[in-house]
């Protein structure tokens, strides 16, 4: 058993599974920090300075300053603002990838796009023709 699981890990998908997902993860660290701190300021700003995260309506009795005021005081939240900002980071994180995967595929295929083959010479005439061209000739 122990021999299989070695011959598992050792086998390549696992190893690309394993750098994938490190990859991925630093990757996600960046896409976070480029929707919250340069995308969404700017998505503020041309919505009059609306700060979606902090949108929220208590469930229940009590007025709170803050979402975070509601939260540590144990009312019940419904956060629809962090919803709203969690679907407009996805898209933006799903057009970033879009654009990595677009950008990676046309690498690829401009790496192993075969250089245009020259055009091929004339062949000439086949043997039948030139035969039939000396038999023509010999009529004569």
């Amino acid at each position: 058993m122990i021999q299989e699981f070695k011959d598992f890990i050792a086998k390549g998908n696992v190893m690309d599974m394993a750098v994938g997902i490190i990859i991925g993860a630093a990757f996600t660290a960046i896409v976070g920090s480029l929707v919250a701190d340069l995308i969404n300021p700017i998505i503020s700003l041309f919505l009059g300075g609306i700060d979606f995260s902090g949108l929220y309506i208590v469930l229940g009795s009590g007025d709170y300053a803050s979402i975070s005021a509601a939260e540590e005081a144990g009312a019940a939240v419904f956060a629809y603002g962090r919803f709203i900002m969690a679907v407009i980071n996805f898209l933006i994180i799903a057009w970033v990838v879009f654009i990595l995967v677009k950008l990676v595929n046309r690498a690829k295929d401009m790496a192993v796009k075969p250089k245009e083959a020259a055009p091929a010479a004339d062949p000439g005439p086949s043997e039948l023709d030139i035969l039939i061209e000396i038999r023509d000739a010999l009529k004569k």
